[in-house]
């Protein structure tokens, strides 16, 4: 069952791997052409990890190039030398006393079979000559055509600097983008998980998963964890409605960002608004960034509430929020009166929606009404890089 679904760590297994067959395309594409290297980039909890850790697995297929695979993790205390290291010592290679990208180059370019080098959680790694040092390595790679790859994973503004330092480097690296799922592709990762632990999923239980996933496949695997866990106990072999309800509680009390959802909305007066107001932006109509203004969190507070209320009824909890004493779970762009916002954490978004349900604050039928309205995304927020840099 836990091999099944793991909501707890990325899927390592081609067999449970599930969509992303856009994605999987470009990075194919990238690393079967000498001199092109990746950049994995998307908010936390979209799969990014999952894909890049059965990337080898499709390079299996006789048609395809075949390399061996190295893995590593960055560190907030790693350097250039240390990651390199990590690397050779996955390809089984020795490493000099010093590592320079001319080094490195040597080296990979000496290897009987070409290397996919996947360099995950950039995004952790706070050494700017490192990140500087990989892109001259991504440089030299691509003007000798080496024919090993290097895939970067990590989230967009981790080395926001890179391309003002090197901006040849931009032809030599494919981006690749990783969005929240779509429903489709949650779907089969309830099937998948399913026929891997014998077992089968009602309609309705599966789109209640689905929906409540917010395109995040990490509450799929929660979700699906929990409502199989009840059907084993029960001796039962089919996931109904009435288990994906039962977990929803499970995976309120048990996630690891309940403090900083507590933490968020606590308060000692007992007509306080703040955790209406927050659940109210987790179903706020948003755009493809993640970004609402403060408008469209009327409608559905107003649901919530059971009465309507106005902006600057409850503008102090938005202001709040952004304060470090209640976590800075949101995060604000733009000026005065054209404000938008957007959850700092996006993990948290869904997790406010189930504790919201968990808690009686709305219904199964008020979250369908609300969900429905916001269906269309809102066009005006503040444009992002939508890159990797």
């Amino acid at each position: 069952m836990a091999q099944a679904f793991t909501p707890g760590a990325p899927i390592d297994r081609l067999s449970l791997f599930a969509g992303r067959l856009l994605q999987v395309q470009d990075v194919v594409s990238a690393v079967s052409q000498k001199g092109q290297h990746v950049g994995l980039y998307g908010e936390r909890g979209v799969g990014k990890t999952s894909l890049a850790n059965v990337l080898h697995e499709f390079f299996a297929a006789p048609d395809l190039p075949q390399f061996q695979s190295a893995f590593v993790n960055c560190n907030s205390d790693d350097t250039y030398d240390s990651i390199w290291r990590n690397v050779f010592r996955e390809l089984e290679l020795e490493a000099g006393s010093t590592l320079s990208p001319e080094d490195v180059r040597y080296e990979i370019e000496r290897l009987g079979t070409p290397a996919l080098v996947v360099i995950d959680e950039l995004d952790r790694l706070q050494d700017d000559d490192a990140l500087t040092l990989l892109a001259d390595t991504i440089k030299t790679l691509s003007h000798h055509t080496v024919a090993s790859t290097i895939v970067l994973v990590g989230v967009a503004r981790s080395i926001g600097d890179l391309i003002g330092e090197h901006e040849s480097i931009v032809r030599n690296l494919v981006q690749v983008q990783i969005p929240r799922m779509t429903q489709k592709e949650l779907r089969e990762i309830v099937e998948k998980g399913c026929a891997s632990a014998e077992l089968t999923a009602g309609p309705e239980a599966v789109d209640k998963i689905t929906l409540l996933s917010e395109g995040l496949p990490h509450y799929t695997h929660l979700l699906a964890l929990y409502s199989a866990q009840r059907v084993v106990q029960d001796d039962r072999t089919e996931i109904t409605l009435a288990d994906v309800n039962a977990a929803i509680p499970q995976a309120v009390e048990r996630h690891t960002i309940q403090s900083d959802y507590l933490r968020a909305t606590r308060s000692t007066q007992p007509d306080a608004l703040y955790r209406q107001v927050l659940l109210a932006c987790a179903l706020a109509r948003k755009n493809q960034l993640g970004y609402f203004p403060a408008g469209a969190i009327r409608d559905p507070l107003a649901v919530i509430a059971g009465r309507r209320i106005e902006i600057p009824q409850f503008a102090r909890h938005l202001k709040q929020f952004l304060q470090p004493e209640r976590g800075s779970v949101l995060h604000r762009e733009g000026e005065s009166r054209h404000f938008f916002y957007r959850f700092t954490d996006p993990i948290l978004q869904p997790y406010v929606i189930l504790t919201g349900l968990a808690d009686g604050l709305i219904s199964d039928a008020q979250l369908i009404q609300i969900q429905g309205d916001a269906a269309v995304p809102t066009d005006s927020a503040p444009e992002e890089p939508q890159s990797l840099f």
